[in-house]
């Protein structure tokens, strides 16, 4: 989950993020947000509850899922399909993605800790999951060439970037045409003044410059996305709230036409 344009920002977002990764190495357990929305089920590992290949998942995976929902479902993904995790934490989002696209698909897991990479690399072997790969660099420069995907998933990763529409841009180019993207972010309120908007991201710890729901929608149609939607799913506190994203790459981007974004808090309304 380390993301940020700002190397110094980036610098102490890898530190935090590797020292989480370490520490649920040893196992201890792990939390980069407001503890009570953790403990009720709102972020975490309680948003895969009722998946039932999250089940025998390894207890280290499960304990690292710093999410705040669950992109995998809703990525409705299929055999033989190529994923990439944008953030990929302690491996879980790649690891049920690679059983669901099964042998002949692959999943691939991008994050710029090392730590976080041996520990989901650790998380697949346990596993015993093959079709696993995972990658080191930032999802604002993402190291695989232009369609190489078909779904591009990410658990509230994509809101701690300071260069969000750098990293929509990344994920429509990996993407092949007709591709989706699923995943889970955190967004603002409409009208929540900047003041009340950083107080709330510094109380949960889970966002830089965090986009509203109209603000997300513009930013994957500039970035070419088209059947876009934007739909709250739990309360974080402070004006800020989970929510679950979806959009598509055109079949063809000549002569494509995105929708237009439309006001409140769900996107489109």
């Amino acid at each position: 989950m380390t993301a940020d344009s700002t190397p110094s920002t980036q610098h102490r977002l890898i530190g935090h993020y590797s020292a989480l990764a370490r520490t649920a190495m040893a196992g201890g357990a792990i939390t980069d947000c407001d503890p009570d929305i953790v403990a009720d089920g709102r972020f975490g590992a309680a948003q895969y509850a009722k998946v039932a290949d999250a089940a025998d998942a390894p207890e280290g995976a499960l304990r690292a899922s710093l999410g705040c929902g669950n992109p995998v479902a809703v990525a409705d993904l299929h055999p033989s399909e190529a994923v990439l995790d944008l953030g990929s934490g302690g491996g879980l989002d790649v690891l049920l993605s690679a059983r669901r696209v099964g042998p002949a698909g692959v999943a691939y897991g991008l994050d710029a800790s090392t730590d976080m990479l041996a520990l989901a690399r650790a998380n697949a072997e346990r596993a015993k999951v093959r079709n696993a790969r995972f990658l080191h660099g930032h999802i604002e420069d993402v190291p695989l060439p232009a369609a190489a995907v078909d779904v591009v998933i990410s658990n509230c990763v994509i809101s701690l970037s300071a260069d969000k529409p750098r990293v929509l841009a990344e994920a429509f180019r990996v993407l092949r045409p007709g591709g989706r993207l699923g995943i889970s972010d955190i967004v603002a309120e409409e009208g929540l003044d900047p003041a009340s908007r950083v107080q709330a991201e510094e109380a949960v710890a889970c966002g830089c410059a965090t986009m509203t729901c109209q603000e997300y929608g513009d930013a994957l149609a500039a970035a070419g996305f088209t059947a876009i939607s934007v739909t709250i799913t739990n309360d974080a506190g402070g004006g800020l709230h989970s929510a679950i994203i979806k959009a598509a790459k055109p079949e063809s981007i000549a002569g494509s036409s995105s929708p237009t974004p439309r006001d409140g808090g769900t996107w489109p309304r």
